[in-house]
């Protein structure tokens, strides 16, 4: 191989991280209402599409960039992650999972129908000084606002960790994850602290959307691409799993960025379905998931 395409390929690698940084963020949201509650939130990429659009206004009528709103963003998610898993959700916990799916599926439909309705179908952008910018590694560029958004993630990610390992209320909610009925004969509020969760998982997806604005489009048609693509990451690290969900982030960040490189950009799911496959065959609990039942 010749030191250009090496150098290429360290490029792709190296873009695919950055990115993969981001997605883990989303997934984090999956993983972590999936955790706790085990209902599977088939709305999350509509609340991704959600999330950029609510970055994307906030720029265009205020000039705000996304980093400053992402506070706000991941705010407003967590009380309508709150609220949305009190009235309407938790009714649901013990019915059968088609469902739960089902009444999913309707609050996503109902999502992108909405931004499909106030925003239309043109995509929507932001131009940032930073999109102009990049940082040198070496031999290789980095793009700014990638990196940007990348530690950000990361820096969200960490909180997480440290809410749920530091916290009175992140332990109480690990307890409940662990044994429900143990939580409820000690006392803990096994519902409000089912509604946090929803709404932690909730800001984590709102404040990925709000940094996914400064790298790509949105349209409302991104919503199933995301949903997707967030189960993918899901599986391949790990159901359940927080640093699962990181670690396949980057991994089907890397496999996207590596495919548009080696193929063409279109096909850049082909190697991220690869993966799972692989993974489901060699590891069906995922990466870092757990072999037993819970």
């Amino acid at each position: 191989m010749s030191q250009d395409f090496l150098l290429s390929l360290a490029q792709a690698v190296s873009k695919g991280l950055l990115t993969g940084m981001v997605y883990g963020l989303m997934a984090l949201g999956l993983s972590v209402i999936f955790g706790v509650m085990r209902v599977v939130n088939f709305a999350h990429g509509e609340m991704m599409v959600v999330g950029m659009y609510l970055a994307w206004m906030a720029f265009d009528a205020l000039q705000v960039p996304p980093t400053l709103s992402l506070p706000l963003v991941a705010v407003l998610f967590f009380v309508i992650g709150y609220l949305l898993q009190r009235t309407l959700i938790q009714p649901f916990i013990t019915r059968p999972e088609h469902q739960q799916f089902l009444l999913l599926l309707a609050v996503g439909t109902l999502l992108a129908n909405a931004c499909l309705a106030i925003a239309g179908p043109d995509s929507r952008t932001i131009m940032l000084d930073s999109q102009f910018d990049s940082y040198e590694l070496g031999p290789l560029v980095l793009d700014a606002v990638r990196v940007h958004a990348a530690v950000v993630a990361f820096a969200i990610a960490a909180l997480l960790w440290l809410f749920f390992t530091r916290t009175r209320t992140g332990k109480s909610i690990r307890a409940a994850a662990d044994n429900h009925m143990g939580a409820l004969v000690v006392g803990l509020d096994v519902r409000r602290l089912y509604a946090i969760t929803f709404g932690v998982g909730a800001a984590c997806v709102g404040a990925a959307g709000a940094l996914m604005i400064t790298i790509i489009p949105v349209t409302p048609f991104l919503a199933s691409e995301y949903t997707l693509l967030a189960f993918v990451i899901v599986i391949v690290g790990g159901l359940g799993s927080l640093s699962g969900a990181l670690l396949g982030g980057l991994l089907i960040g890397v496999s996207e960025a590596v495919a548009g490189l080696l193929l063409q950009p279109s096909l850049k799911s082909m190697f991220s379905f690869g993966l799972l496959i692989v993974v489901l065959l060699l590891r069906p609990q995922g990466l870092l998931g757990r072999k037993e039942a819970r």
